[in-house]
């Protein structure tokens, strides 16, 4: 598998290519954010690992670049902050999972062979849909999924979504009438152990509402107080 570091600390990105490479990783470098997008839009490669202060265009406005023509590369955030505000811009950009410095190398192996084996598992996954005839649609009041096509309507309404909204939004209708905690959704969508100390699922929850909720008279998005979050129909 191939790998694009992407960091301006020469030091620490040779130290990631070495620790990578001998986990048997093909790894590529970058040192400023333009050279990255260059690279990260030419060829294929099967996780971009991205520190988020760059020279020349920073890792969030790469991130996003690079999502306009890529939503399947994962995208691994290396930051020297924590903050849930700082988090969330990541998870805005497109990133898929994040890695506060300093970090232990075992820990970084561990969030890419999770990053590139789920990558797998999509790629699988979608050339059995090829094969389907049917469109996967699910359907709740006037909330309606084409999982295949990836379109949420609401009300004969189209709405549109970031990439991570509508993973959080489909995950809550595959599992609608189950409360789901903020740490079962945390694993599923972003592949992280929560942290207690942040609260970026509370403020995806609170963008999916806007879209999905607030503007129709029946709130399907409910909060189980203590317990987490369901999608289903209010109580009459």
């Amino acid at each position: 598998m191939k790998i694009l570091v992407v960091e301006d600390e020469q030091k620490v990105a040779e130290v990631l290519k070495r620790g990578l490479s001998e986990a048997g990783y093909e790894v590529e470098l970058a040192f400023d954010g333009q050279a990255g997008l260059r690279m990260a839009t030419a060829e294929p490669y099967d996780l971009v690992l991205l520190d988020i202060n760059l020279p020349g265009m920073n890792g969030l406005e790469l991130c996003k670049r690079l999502r306009e023509t890529d939503e399947i590369t994962p995208v691994l955030m290396l930051t020297a902050l924590s903050m849930s505000d700082d988090i969330v811009a990541g998870f805005e950009a497109g990133a898929d999972d994040y890695l506060p410095k300093p970090f232990r190398f075992n820990e970084l192996y561990a969030r890419v062979k999770a990053l590139t084996k789920r990558k797998k598992i999509i790629f699988d996954l979608a050339a059995r849909e090829v094969n389907k005839n049917a469109s996967d649609i699910f359907r709740l009041a006037d909330l309606q999924i084409d999982f295949d096509a990836r379109e949420v309507k609401r009300g004969g309404k189209t709405i549109q979504l970031t990439a991570k909204e509508y993973a959080l939004l489909e995950y809550l209708a595959r599992n609608t009438g189950k409360v789901r905690s903020r740490l079962e959704i945390a694993e599923a969508v972003w592949g992280l152990d929560f942290e207690t100390g942040t609260n970026f699922i509370d403020v995806y929850i609170s963008y999916l509402r806007n879209k999905i909720d607030k503007p129709f008279n029946v709130k399907l998005i409910q909060t189980i107080t203590g317990f987490g979050y369901v999608l289903k129909l209010p109580e009459s």
